[in-house]
């Protein structure tokens, strides 16, 4: 074991699955990870969620939070404010094997998504007092909770990560991305390339006291990483990059970059950009 200080240097929150981030100054501590993260969701009409997977247009709907309401804007739309603290009716879901009980947000919110992804959808609120559990064989004796988010409730990612790819493209003459592709919710500094796949955990000085994050697992990679999230278009290059250098036997060969995390400690407490942090490195 090592130990190796680090530094957030970007925040970020995804408020609809999918959708665009908002990058935070500072961020609250849930049960299911950072404050707004993945609350909404869209879903088919079997209650099936979307994502960029089949819908790469949902890169551009982009929100914005303000006191009581968030606020979808997408190209050719007017703008949808959603409150946050109202739904329609209840309705079930599902995110991957998991079905659970959530909010409707109204056929207004509905038509706006149906008609800017062209086709028939609608929009899920997550429930706070559903209780929707990280899978133990990873997170061990801790019972994790999370929102709409895939499988954990924070995703840690470093930036010499996103350096080290990048510097791979430009070499083949492809353009540089940038971290919203791979969608961290914690983007670290003062960390080697990939680094962060041998963090057991992080304890930070937030402004209100320590928050302690434990990495659980490696995040494997699908095609959202080659929507570029200014066009809403599907390529391909970063996903033959990753291929080439990323495949982890960890995860039985598949591509991994970046990873999962839950909470250990520090609920109800912030984080902020800027803030330092001790990582327990496993091997360093």
């Amino acid at each position: 074991m090592s130990e190796q200080t680090v530094s957030i240097a970007g925040l970020y929150v995804h408020p609809v699955k999918s959708c665009a981030r908002i990058a935070l100054n500072q961020a609250l501590v849930t049960e299911t990870g950072l404050e707004w993260d993945r609350q909404w969701m869209v879903v088919d009409e079997a209650g099936e969620f979307v994502s960029q997977r089949e819908c790469p247009k949902l890169a551009l709907v982009r929100p914005t939070l303000r006191f009581n309401d968030l606020v979808l804007r997408a190209p050719g739309m007017l703008a949808l404010h959603l409150a946050l603290d109202a739904i329609e009716r209840e309705t079930r879901v599902r995110v991957w094997s998991d079905e659970l009980a959530a909010g409707d947000m109204g056929d207004l919110a509905a038509q706006w998504f149906s008609d800017f992804l062209g086709r028939g959808v609608r929009l899920a609120r997550f429930y706070p007092e559903v209780q929707r559990v990280s899978d133990p064989r990873w997170t061990g004796e801790l019972r994790a909770l999370t929102a709409f988010a895939d499988a954990f409730s924070l995703l840690v990612l470093s930036s010499a990560a996103v350096d080290g790819l990048n510097a791979r493209l430009q070499a083949r003459g492809e353009r540089p991305v940038q971290s919203d592709r791979f969608r961290p919710n914690l983007l670290l500094q003062g960390l080697q390339p990939h680094e962060e796949d041998w963090i057991d955990r992080i304890m930070f000085e937030g402004p209100d006291g320590p928050v302690v994050l434990r990495l659980v697992k490696p995040c494997t990679r699908c095609s959202i990483p080659d929507v570029d999230p200014e066009s809403g278009e599907a390529g391909h290059a970063v996903g033959d990059e990753l291929a080439a250098y990323r495949a982890d036997a960890r995860m039985d060969g598949q591509v991994t970059f970046g990873m999962n995390a839950i909470v250990e400690e520090g609920l109800e407490r912030r984080l902020a950009v800027g803030t330092r942090g001790q990582a327990t490195i496993r091997f360093g």
